[in-house]
């Protein structure tokens, strides 16, 4: 989850700053069959900051998502100041960890998209801004999500996202990039690009290419940030885990290449990091899974 709950602010390893804990609940639908190939999920997260205002982190992954939000947000990631953020606007890949502010409540309806599968299904040219604004018909989408949540049907907000994918006239998904996506997924991340382009029965160059024209990003930078995923999602459930025995088991060098390729994501060390869950662990996440999606 991009969303992160509240972490250390960590653009100083040594004077951290504490973000103000907030209540949080969230909650993720699986798609339809049909769109499970572009689509990892919709997702609704209520969080309730109080009267002052907060920051929090968005940390880097390997998805890209729209954000459809009801309340006050803002970034200063989004046209260098702190302008409010139109809703929804969209995420892509991160290539470091980008700071929101909000207060009181905000509540959030979001699209988890593969990001070689995001660009072709909504009909844009691909690109590698982080937070972007976009025009497309499913901005039309706000004020019906709106009513939604507002009158607390979740589920029926996420029947509207998946509605709307599948009354769509469909677009069809490079086969090659989806078979080389379920491989990257399937290997966390750690599968060399020549083995990708065999899972997706291409040669290098071509699924390289393809992959760079519907992403806007090389198989190895994904790759990176889904392995970098998987370590944070490690370390936020286990922060006593040896980092020597993780590196190993998701295939990095050593643990000093862990923790290079964690910090130039996240901006602290992991053992930093899982030092700071242990000091702050998440336990103010109510998480609902509705269903399971094999390739998750």
């Amino acid at each position: 989850m991009r969303f992160q709950s509240p972490l250390p602010d960590s653009r100083s390893e040594n004077q951290l700053k504490y973000f103000v804990p907030f209540k949080m609940h969230h909650q993720e639908f699986v798609p339809a069959a049909e769109l499970r190939n572009t689509i990892k999920c919709f997702w609704y997260e209520k969080r309730d900051f109080g009267a002052h205002q907060s920051d929090f982190e968005v940390v880097p992954d390997g998805y890209a998502e729209i954000i459809f939000y009801f309340g006050r947000l803002r970034s200063t990631a989004y046209k260098e100041g702190m302008n409010p953020l139109p809703s929804p606007f969209m995420i892509g890949l991160l290539n470091q960890p980008a700071v929101f502010y909000s207060e009181n409540f905000l509540e959030i309806v979001g699209i988890r998209f593969f990001p070689w599968a995001v660009f072709d299904l909504l009909g844009l040219a691909a690109c590698k801004n982080g937070i972007r604004t976009f025009e497309h018909p499913i901005t039309r989408l706000h004020d019906i999500l709106e009513h939604s949540v507002s009158g607390g049907k979740i589920e029926e907000a996420a029947d509207h996202l998946n509605q709307y994918f599948l009354n769509t006239k469909p677009i069809a998904i490079n086969d090659m990039l989806s078979k080389a996506g379920i491989a990257m997924r399937d290997t966390n991340g750690t599968m060399p690009v020549s083995q990708v382009a065999e899972a997706a029965h291409a040669t290098v160059r071509t699924l390289e290419r393809n992959f760079k024209r519907s992403s806007g990003h090389t198989v190895k930078d994904v790759s990176a940030l889904i392995r970098f995923e998987q370590v944070r999602n490690h370390l936020l459930i286990h922060p006593k885990t040896n980092l020597a025995g993780l590196a190993h088991e998701l295939g990095y060098t050593d643990q000093s290449h862990l923790s290079r390729e964690f910090k130039r994501y996240s901006g602290v060390s992991p053992a930093v990091f899982a030092r700071n869950v242990k000091k702050f662990p998440v336990t103010n996440a109510t998480i609902a899974v509705e269903k399971s999606d094999s390739h998750a």
